[in-house]
């Protein structure tokens, strides 16, 4: 390597002086050096594999005085020149690049991978040819052609470097895409459909996971079917983001789904809750509400742990809040969980949501839900559209926190045979 360096030297118009005692071949080094590692730094400045092809045959191209490009491997659409950097006209033909590129990738073997190169020089122009090689990985070859003289086995070792940082960085870019993919497939997996609520009931639900690529995280929505056409209807938040808070979330809705089917009061149901995680050390510390409908009865119970209050949309659109008593977070092992219950007409719409709606930093919480408060609504608006018109006026798209929001709306009872108006 120190060779290399010393012999890859441009032509100088004026010769440099030599110091007394320093060796005339060393002067001028550290500024050369200089420029080679800036070059192998301008490769690989993203994720991006067509942009890391792209930074290689540019610098290649640049260093060289002619024109650069990958040759991809396979023979399907995607094989060919990519990225190509100068004239494509003076590249040679795919069939005389596959031969040299072949025995590029012969000689690209044990622990001199990345510096195998092929210099060819039989067609019309000179041609380079070096493997893009790391860990016995391959991802293409570069091919480098120019109209003026032959490469040199200088400028092949430089682009062997080259070509070695910008394998590297691909082959880290596919893993990460690997990677994201199976964080992916299972948060897809994770991101179980809510149970169907009761016929008596309409009720619509909108999640929206902070960050561009998170499909699921902490806040969750559930409903339960009970007995007797009531619908237990849950909102819950795990401390967290991402895959970790998603994972907790799970145990969270399988727990609640198994202790809702003995049709425990909703205060109740949060204190077995709240035993089931106490037990578990390693569980994140969750908020939930829980609501209990009753359509034939025409009310709500309510239960919270840690949890922000409901909201209330009456007939006219008016928007209010329902108070709660607030037991502590599930997972700290308290209880002392509280019931209140509250008449509700098919004219009113109940509002469950996750504080990732209404919170912003630094601004106190009472302000924040008295911006929902304020919110007006259409008469006669249905479930979608409430969710709709509280996501746009609370701005949800550029929220902070994750946003899980369920509304609910009762159906008007239909009488019995024999049963009169009350």
């Amino acid at each position: 390597m120190v060779r290399w360096f010393r012999a890859f030297h441009r032509p100088a118009t004026v010769r440099p002086v030599a110091s007394p005692g320093v060796p005339e071949r060393d002067v001028g080094m550290p500024s050369r050096l200089t420029e080679l590692r800036m070059a192998v730094e301008r490769i690989g400045t993203t994720l991006d594999e067509g942009v890391t092809y792209a930074e290689l045959t540019r610098e290649a191209a640049a260093q060289t005085g002619g024109t650069a490009a990958v040759l991809r491997d396979g023979s399907g659409a995607g094989a060919g020149y990519v990225a190509v950097h100068g004239d494509p006209a003076v590249l040679p033909d795919i069939r005389r690049a596959r031969v040299a590129a072949k025995e590029a990738a012969r000689q690209a073997t044990g622990p001199d991978e990345g510096r195998a190169a092929v210099v060819s020089s039989g067609g019309p122009r000179p041609v380079l040819c070096v493997p893009l090689v790391t860990d016995g990985l391959r991802y293409g070859v570069l091919v480098c052609a120019r109209d003026r003289a032959p490469f040199t086995g200088t400028e092949a070792e430089f682009l062997a470097l080259l070509t070695e940082r910008a394998a590297s960085h691909i082959r880290h870019s596919r893993e990460h895409e690997r990677v994201r993919g199976i964080v992916g497939k299972l948060q897809r997996a994770l991101l179980a459909e809510p149970g169907r609520p009761h016929p008596n009931l309409d009720v619509a639900i909108r999640y929206m996971p902070v960050g561009q690529s998170a499909l699921v995280g902490g806040d969750w929505c559930e409903t339960v079917r009970l007995h007797f056409g009531r619908t237990l209807l849950v909102v819950g938040d795990v401390m967290g983001h991402g895959l970790e808070a998603a994972v907790d979330m799970t145990a969270y809705r399988s727990a609640l789904r198994y202790i809702a089917s003995a049709d425990l009061p909703p205060h109740r149901v949060l204190r077995q809750l709240d035993d089931i995680a106490a037990a578990e050390p390693e569980r994140r510390p969750a908020t939930c509400l829980i609501a209990r409908l009753d359509p034939d009865r025409g009310q709500v119970t309510l239960a919270s742990a840690g949890h922000l209050p409901p909201a209330v949309i009456d007939g006219e659109g008016r928007t209010s809040l329902l108070p709660v008593p607030v037991g502590p977070p599930l997972g700290t092992g308290l209880g002392g969980y509280e019931p209140a219950t509250y008449k509700l007409s098919p004219a009113q719409t109940l509002l469950l949501f996750t504080d990732g709606l209404v919170e912003h930093r630094g601004e106190d919480i009472d302000h924040s839900l008295d911006r929902l408060a304020g919110v007006g609504f259409e008469s006669g608006v249905g479930v979608e559209g409430v969710i709709d018109t509280v996501l746009a006026r609370l701005d949800a798209a550029h929220a902070e926190d994750d946003v899980a929001v369920l509304a609910a709306q009762l159906h008007e009872r239909s009488l019995l045979p024999g049963e009169v108006q009350g």
